[in-house]
């Protein structure tokens, strides 16, 4: 039995924005389970996605990409309440 692509886990998995010990905030990416950098804005996702041999025509719609804390749009830091 296969899956189908919703049941499949995604290949790119963008984290929530963070700022770690700098101050640009910067979203951690990770393709096929491996860290693979920070994106600082949906241009990285893209271009870490073209590197690792993806499709990065369409990585802002649902599918191989998961937005973890907000979309491609959310790359503002909030500080946590």
């Amino acid at each position: 039995m296969t899956e189908s692509a919703e049941e499949q886990p995604a290949q790119v998995v963008v984290h929530p924005v963070d700022v770690g010990h700098g101050d640009q905030p910067f979203r951690r990416v990770d393709i096929l389970g491996r860290a693979v950098g920070h994106a600082y804005n949906p241009a990285d996702v893209a271009e870490f996605m073209r590197r690792a041999g993806l499709d990065a025509d369409h990585f802002d719609e649902p599918g191989p990409v998961e937005w973890r804390g907000g979309g491609p749009d959310e790359w503002e830091w909030h500080t946590p309440v």
